[in-house]
């Protein structure tokens, strides 16, 4: 990999209060300026040669000649009534031709093996563990995106594991059934570790699920599909670029699950797909050019009902569940089309026009008949909804460049204090043209508004991560429940994630009702994970 370092301090370096921060760590202000004027200079130069193009971003187009690689479900004991997983994350190489060169081995990081990890797999009451070891050359951590925990369980940046180091997060399941995902989140080094490969499906089951009508045979007719772009150099090796481009590295091979051209061999009239955003900085329009697609589960888990659509729109870290109908021997290809990034500058260089095939689904001359999707709430129903009416606290953030609130990141600053039990509206809005996405640990949250107005019909279900349109005002409720930390924060950031690197990330904690805690310094906070 092409290293994003220069002979002066790290962001690890800065991150530990070890001095300043080298020019690759630009202010918010310089790099934003930096932006504009590369922007300008693309315009400028296309326009001299008379026309503005599709794309700067763009993909390339790939045959769809090999098999998807489908994640391996984990393996598990229960000892003492936890369901017990273990992983570790390591260094190895994968090839990644059609992409690379054939016989090139392009070195890669990954969970149990060379690239991305296995899906992790565990049913609502639940209480499970995870014995996590880093193998690698440098601290790491492991980030259960999507799930309510502990923020000590949570493996932010607080939670890093050294080199060596084992760490051993323990909690009760207790949310709707949902597909989430695992990743580092180690602090200013979150996008290096993501792109090198670490990150794998953690899908959460419940008396919902398991009566569904929905396709569920793992890796046949309920497929994880993680969509993440790359950047090759000459030699084949993962290039992630610091070039001042917004909203990051946008590369031109689109891979699904590490598979570049991938297919899938379909056998059932329907097929449920579990997209999930591993990029770094793309955002994809999911949809097929001959026919709609059920939506029944976003971030959080399932819909009310299935919803027909044509497209949907994933920014980083977002995942959706689709069902997909079929006929016996045709094929149809899962694509991203032209992306609506809302009012940001010159979409054309941020990824909006592009226009590519993900994956290419080929139905077997006879398949198995497969249900319309349906089901019916959960036991858990009424008390998982969320009610406006019982809102007590109204917050205000503000996306500003690399700053939130006016704050760039501090690992020793607490921002929000919330109260356990409390229900509360997050005004969310992106004040610059430029794509972010806005991501809370520890709850699931429902979209309220969007500019005033009700918000898309996709936006319905229960959420952790949203694409915020530049000049929007999103208000988005949630709760805090059952896990209470005055010394362990939890994190909300943007999950494009060289913003995040960068600064755009704040801390919070839940205290019990009566507690004197406020925003300042984080006292007595907990240090690394074990070794």
């Amino acid at each position: 990999m092409t290293a994003r370092r220069c002979g002066c301090t790290t962001r690890r370096d800065v991150a530990r209060g070890h001095g300043a921060s080298c020019t690759h760590n630009v202010g918010a202000g310089a790099r934003n300026r930096a932006v504009v004027a590369g922007v300008a200079t693309v315009v400028l130069l296309t326009a001299a040669c008379g026309a503005l193009p599709g794309s700067v971003t763009s993909v390339d187009a790939v045959t769809f000649d090999q098999e998807l690689a489908i994640p391996p479900l984990a393996e598990s004991e229960v000892v003492d009534g936890v369901r017990t997983f273990s992983l570790t994350a390591q260094e190895g190489t994968t090839s990644f031709a059609p992409a690379t060169e054939p016989g090139t081995q392009t070195e890669t990081w990954g969970f149990d093996g060379a690239h991305l990890g296995p899906t992790l797999r565990a049913e609502r009451g639940e209480r499970v563990a995870v014995d996590v070891a880093n193998d690698l050359d440098e601290a790491t951590s492991v980030h259960w995106h999507g799930m309510h925990l502990p923020p000590a369980m949570d493996g932010g940046p607080h939670q890093e594991i050294e080199p060596g180091g084992t760490w051993r997060p323990t909690w009760e399941v207790d949310q709707p059934a949902a597909t989430l995902w695992y990743h580092p989140h180690p602090h200013g080094e979150t996008e290096e570790h993501v792109y090198r490969g670490l990150a794998g499906m953690f899908i959460l089951d419940d008396d919902a699920t398991r009566a569904a009508d929905l396709p569920s045979g793992y890796g046949v007719d309920d497929v994880p599909v993680i969509v993440q772009d790359k950047v090759f150099d000459d030699a084949g090796q993962l290039d992630l670029t610091d070039d001042g481009g917004e909203p990051g590295t946008l590369g031109g091979v689109v891979m699904a699950n590490g598979t570049v051209g991938a297919y899938h061999e379909v056998t059932t009239e329907r097929v449920r797909l579990r997209l999930l955003n591993g990029s770094t900085a793309r955002t994809y329009t999911f949809g097929f050019p001959d026919r709609s697609f059920d939506l029944v589960a976003s971030d959080g888990g399932l819909l009310e009902a299935p919803l027909e659509l044509d497209q949907v729109r994933l920014a980083p870290g977002e995942r959706a569940e689709i069902v997909v109908t079929m006929a016996a021997g045709e094929t149809t290809r899962l694509a991203s089309t032209e992306t609506d990034l809302g009012s940001v500058a010159v979409p054309f260089a941020m990824g909006g026009d592009d226009a590519f095939d993900v994956l290419e689904l080929r139905a077997a001359d006879e398949l198995t008949p497969s249900p319309e999707p349906a089901w019916e709430p959960s036991q858990h129903a009424d008390g998982d909804a969320l009610d406006a009416a019982d809102a007590t606290v109204t917050r205000t953030f503000e996306l500003d460049e690399r700053r939130i609130n006016g704050e760039r990141m501090d690992p020793g600053r607490i921002d929000e204090v919330a109260t356990v039990g409390d229900t509360e509206i997050w005004e969310v809005r992106s004040t610059v043209p430029m794509p972010h996405s806005f991501h809370v640990h520890d709850v699931q949250f429902r979209v309220l508004s969007i500019d005033g107005g009700p918000p898309p019909e996709e936006l319905a279900g229960r959420k952790d991560t949203v694409y915020l349109e530049p000049r929007r005002t999103y208000r988005l409720l949630m709760r805090f429940e059952d896990y209470t930390d005055g010394t362990v924060p939890y994190m909300y950031h943007c999950h494009m994630l060289r913003h995040e690197d960068e600064g755009m990330m704040g801390q919070f904690v839940v205290v019990e009702p009566g507690s004197d805690a406020t925003p300042g310094p984080l006292q007595g906070a907990a240090g690394h994970a074990t070794h």
